[in-house]
């Protein structure tokens, strides 16, 4: 129906167009402009001719049209609110500058001579002014707002601070079994890279307790670690450990592992789960948890090492290869030194080969230097 609204005014304006094209032209050729009521037959003939005409195009005028438009609405929603207000103002103020100009501009004698610059002269200034408010209009309103807001105290701005720190969403980071024997994790949490609360939860605790529990005396040990591990973090003042104590038994099932419920857990509390477990590591990715390993931290963080880097190291154990023997560094970063099986127990200087990322880490294979 818009489209043809559209078509019939388009058919219109062309038809008025070629009326008034028909009827300029015949007075610029006759001055005297005698005989116009004899040419209203002629009027009518190219207002007849210019609408059929404008009709017969109007389908794609208006396809162009719309086209144009949503050109022009792309172009402009790329340009913040702030600087069209701005870039209006300053091409106002422009033609505004171009009008007085045009005063003396139109006095040229010279014929067409005042009309094109004059022209010329308002697409100048129209561009300058937007140019000038868009660049500088934002400098000068934030000054301006300057000047009018008081400035603040130490006391407020130290306010503001700690309520920006308090109103600032967190993600509880939830500690599985294996992170809390592992250990680092409170290595990690003295130095404040986390942000929000460390969460323990119950049935993790239980496990914990059960593995210190074990008849095994390395696996008891193990558990006995990370006991100790919870015991240091809740005495440190600037780590926000938080035991959750909830009968989880209700709202989960009894007989489902402890790797499903903190899946579970962490689903429910927005949080992110804190392991070194490359198996639940795979599973939570699957399962849309987020996850943070400290196995990929550490890989993150150890020293880069660049094929032709030389370095000391003590060849301290055979390699599986012929004549290989095995350095680390102080990260347990493995080193395969080709022909250091002779060197065991010494330190040599080495040159790197070359440097492999696996899963489980990265490897460094080395020569020695002769």
């Amino acid at each position: 129906m818009i489209s043809k609204i559209a078509r019939w005014i388009i058919t219109v304006l062309g038809g008025i167009t070629g009326l008034i094209t028909f009827y300029y032209g015949r007075s610029y050729f006759d001055e005297s402009f005698e005989g116009i009521r004899s040419g209203i037959i002629g009027g009518l003939i190219a207002f007849t001719l210019s609408a059929l005409i404008i009709y017969a195009l109007a389908p794609k005028l208006i396809q162009l049209g719309r086209k144009l438009v949503r050109k022009i609405e792309g172009e402009f929603s790329k340009i913040p609110t702030l600087d069209m207000i701005l870039g209006s103002v300053g091409i106002l103020a422009g033609l505004l500058v171009t009008y007085f100009i045009s005063r003396l501009l139109l006095n040229i004698p010279l014929p067409m001579v005042g009309e094109g610059l004059t022209v010329l002269a308002a697409i100048f200034f129209a561009y300058l002014g937007a140019r000038l408010a868009t660049q500088r209009g934002p400098d000068l309103l934030s000054f301006r707002r300057m000047e009018s807001e008081p400035i603040p105290t130490e006391e407020e701005v130290k306010e503001l601070q700690e309520l920006k720190q308090a109103t600032r969403p967190t993600i509880p980071k939830i500690l599985d079994t294996s992170v809390i024997i592992d250990g680092r994790i409170y290595d990690i949490a003295k130095t404040k890279f986390l942000e929000g609360p460390i969460v323990v939860p119950e049935f993790v605790l239980k496990e914990l307790r059960h593995v210190a529990d074990a008849g095994d005396p390395l696996k008891r040990n193990r558990g006995r670690r990370g006991l100790d591990v919870l015991n240091a973090m809740q005495k440190e003042a600037d780590i926000e450990i938080e035991i959750l104590n909830h009968d989880f038994e209700k709202d989960y099932e009894e007989n489902l592992e402890v790797d499903v419920k903190l899946l579970k857990l962490a689903k429910q509390l927005n949080g992110r789960v804190l392991t070194n477990d490359y198996n639940l590591n795979k599973v939570a990715e699957f399962q849309g948890v987020s996850v943070l390993n400290i196995n990929e931290l550490a890989n993150a963080v150890k020293p880069v090492v660049i094929p032709g880097e030389e370095m000391t190291v003590e060849v301290i154990a055979d390699g599986k290869e012929a004549n290989q023997g095995l350095a680390y560094l102080d990260d347990g970063t493995m080193i395969v030194v080709e022909n250091g099986k002779a060197f065991k127990g010494k330190g040599i200087e080495v040159s790197v080969t070359s440097v492999l990322q696996t899963a489980a880490g990265k490897m460094i294979f080395a020569k020695p230097r002769i």
